[in-house]
């Protein structure tokens, strides 16, 4: 599998502060990259300029020419309908790679929709298959669930992994939600001080059940690596056959599990 992205020794500084100091990051084609970090660690400003709407400071950065972006919000044109929305600034006589990609998001039907009759899922949608349309070669993905309910959120990732894995670009996901990262990617990144302190691949069997023991170890070290402390969950000790029986009062109810968004 070849590379798509080579970052090395990536700086980036804003006034007297190294958001990125350092950084160094590869991309195989084809590999989904998941990369958390606190509000404020530059995950955002790596993204940027892997997509080139932003420059570095010093270091080296490679990436294919053939990228797109899909952003928090879905930036559609609402002068335009969805099809011309998908198509934008595409040569003339795409229509068929824009319907086609409209049905890949399940939305062949709106084609011919205003954006503003949209929900935001099916908007959402709509970005993604502007992007995926373009056949990109690394797919930048900028929280692009974090705007929506959470089982919107939910069929939206399952959406999204399901279209990566058929269309094979390379993928880095900037978001704040360690499960949706686990979930999702092939490998998970943590920056925090301008750099890269984690670089960890899934290894969790798909289709992934934050049930998993495993899947909830690695969700425990990441919350870790993030600066948030989660206690492992207590194991019962064996009780032996002349142990006796559960008492029949009720339990106390249990405290609400960490929802693994920094």
């Amino acid at each position: 599998m070849s590379t798509a992205v080579q970052v090395r020794g990536l700086r980036r500084v804003f006034g007297e502060r190294a958001v990125l100091d350092g950084l160094d990051l590869t991309i195989r084609r084809g590999e989904f990259v998941a990369l958390l970090g606190a509000s404020g660690s530059g995950k955002t400003t790596l993204l940027r300029i892997l997509g080139a709407l932003d420059g570095a400071d010093g270091g080296e950065v490679l990436v294919p020419e053939a990228r797109t972006i899909v952003f928090q919000e879905p930036r559609l044109v609402p002068s335009k309908r969805v099809l011309a929305n998908v198509t934008v600034a595409l040569p003339r006589g795409r229509a068929g790679h824009g319907r086609r990609a409209l049905a890949e998001v399940g939305l062949e039907r709106h084609a011919d929709a205003w954006p503003a009759t949209l929900s935001g899922g099916e908007a959402q949608r709509v970005a993604l298959a502007r992007a995926l349309v373009r056949e990109p070669e690394l797919l930048l993905l900028d929280e692009p669930f974090a705007a929506l309910d959470a089982l919107t959120r939910l069929r939206m990732q399952d959406l999204v992994g399901e279209l990566c894995r058929a269309h094979r670009p390379a993928v880095l996901l900037v978001t704040h939600d360690v499960e949706e990262a686990v979930r999702l990617a092939d490998r998970v990144c943590v920056l925090r001080d301008g750099r890269l302190v984690t670089d960890e691949r899934v290894t969790v069997p798909r289709p992934r059940d934050p049930g998993d023991p495993d899947f909830a170890a690695l969700r425990r070290r990441l919350l870790g690596d993030l600066g948030v402390e989660v206690a492992a969950p207590p194991v019962e000790p064996a009780r032996s056959a002349a142990a006796p029986a559960a008492s029949a009062e009720p339990a106390e109810p249990a405290e609400p599990l960490e929802s693994g968004v920094i």
